[in-house]
């Protein structure tokens, strides 16, 4: 029989389900860092893109017609908005989990990989999805606030005629800041939604939960680093 830690009286995780968790919270902590603190993860999409926020807000500043940094700014604050209701709307699925153990319990007991976990288990990891959607939840809420925030400083921009002046030139450097903190916040929150669905993985067992956790590493990675998207950013245009 595994071996096994006991939490609590009737909550007993093997050894295996402690070491998928720590492989899960290490490569998300892992892949936070270096994507967002490291040389290596300036060279990643997200980071490439920041230096088009600058681009955007100086190219601003020498319109005297901003309707169209309007409407992206409005396009922006919409997108985080649906996935600010999306995590909420996942967050009510997590909960409602609690509701439904018995039958999910039979579920999983039918697989012939899932390993059956007890009652309480089974809502200690159901509260752990929960808090990564609460996380993602308040992530993508201050994304929000502050693309609102952004779009004040574009009603406040100098006007087209000013726009070699130190003010503007200040405007340009605050607001592009604010900016990539906006687009930073959403980053994380949408991180926390890939990292929630390999959590799911750990529904069915800790094998599989090892599987997710390591196939949704690849799928970010690669899209980060070596997709079509990232090539197309950093790549000198070629001619046709």
């Amino acid at each position: 029989m595994a071996a096994a830690i006991e939490i609590h009286p009737m909550m007993t995780f093997s050894i295996l389900d402690l070491v998928a968790l720590g492989m899960y919270l290490i490569a998300w902590t892992a892949y936070a860092i270096i994507l967002d603190h490291t040389a290596y993860g300036a060279n990643s999409l997200n980071r490439l893109m920041h230096r088009y926020r600058e681009d955007w807000m100086r190219q601003m500043i020498r319109r005297e017609m901003r309707m169209l940094d309007g409407q992206v700014s409005a396009s922006l604050q919409n997108g985080t908005a649906f996935f600010a209701s999306s995590s909420l709307i996942a967050l009510g699925g997590a909960l409602a989990l609690f509701h439904s153990s018995g039958d999910i319990l039979s579920l999983v007991n039918a697989l012939p990989f899932g390993v059956v976990p007890t009652r309480v288990q089974w809502e200690a990891k159901t509260a752990g999805l929960a808090v990564i959607l609460v996380y993602a939840f308040f992530k993508f809420a201050w994304s929000y606030r502050l693309y609102n925030y952004v779009a004040m400083m574009l009603g406040a921009a100098p006007p087209a005629s000013e726009r070699d002046s130190a003010t503007a030139q200040e405007f340009v450097v605050r607001a592009s800041l604010l900016c990539a903190d906006a687009g930073r916040q959403f980053n994380r929150g949408q991180r926390a939604f890939f990292f929630a669905l390999a959590y799911l993985g750990w529904f069915v067992g800790p094998l599989p939960f090892l599987v997710t956790t390591a196939g949704v590493m690849v799928v970010m990675w690669r899209r980060q680093f070596n997709s079509s998207a990232r090539q197309s950013i950093s790549a000198p245009p070629q001619a046709s």
